[in-house]
């Protein structure tokens, strides 16, 4: 028997990427062709737009919502868990991927996040900023320093070895993120997801991508009480919450 080549079996799984989007006129067309240049054969896009007011929403509608296979939009301004929560429920993929609408994530590097689920070997895949060899802008200090805080605070809830809890690429396969009842509104989406899988019993792996840090000026949005909020959430989804976190669990 021949054995298939990677490029077929990568071609065998469809990737949804959802980009949950706010207030991002000046990336988020740059990021949608970047997506599309993904190496990835067989691709679904979903953008959700969190209810922007700097001209994302009319600029999604007037040019660029047939360059993608959904947009959904929110009326009012919900967070980017509820737009994740919202992406998720439409997704269509055997994978999801998070890709945030700015410029700090390389969506040539979906394969690296593919890789361990397509070969059978993971649920999850985190995409971590702090292993690897890849290329990493340096930005901020204190970031660096609260992310690292926060990752081991909850690996040591989780009882996992994470290295970067906080990113933003998490690749899922589909039943795993639909099964998944999410409760955060803004960027506790982290720490929730993180701490509900690890509960599951999911096959979790990491591998090292490269990050491009952008600077609050460049338009940034997380800050300390994000921070404070992350704290929180790690402490109340691993010692405060039922032991079903999943939808298909509480449903049987």
């Amino acid at each position: 028997m021949t054995q298939r080549s990677e490029p077929d079996r990568f071609s065998q799984f469809k990737l949804s990427v959802v980009i949950p989007c706010y207030n991002e006129f000046g990336t988020i067309e740059t990021v949608i062709r970047a997506v599309k240049a993904a190496p990835v054969q067989n691709l679904e896009i979903i953008v959700v737009d969190d209810c922007s007011t700097d001209g994302t929403t009319e600029l999604l509608k007037s040019r660029l919502e047939s360059q993608v296979d959904r947009v959904l939009y929110h009326e009012t301004n919900r967070g980017k868990g509820a737009a994740l929560r919202t992406g998720f429920a439409a997704v269509t993929g055997e994978i999801a991927i998070v890709q945030d609408a700015d410029l700090e994530y390389d969506p040539q590097e979906f394969p690296l996040m593919m890789k361990p689920i397509i070969e059978g070997r993971a649920d999850v895949v985190f995409g971590s900023r702090f292993a690897g060899n890849q290329p990493h802008r340096v930005v901020y200090y204190w970031h660096m320093v609260g992310n690292k805080f926060l990752t081991t605070l909850s690996n040591m809830l989780t009882n996992i070895n994470l290295t970067d809890m906080e990113t933003c690429y998490k690749a899922f396969r589909r039943e795993v993120i639909q099964s998944v009842r999410i409760e955060e509104n803004r960027f506790g989406f982290e720490p929730e997801i993180t701490a509900k899988v690890a509960r599951m019993g999911c096959r979790i792996y990491e591998v090292g991508i490269s990050y491009y840090g952008r600077t609050y000026k460049e338009g940034k949005k997380i800050g300390w009480k994000d921070g404070f909020r992350a704290i929180y959430c790690i402490v109340k989804y691993n010692l405060f919450v039922s032991r079903s976190p999943s939808r298909s669990q509480t449903s049987q």
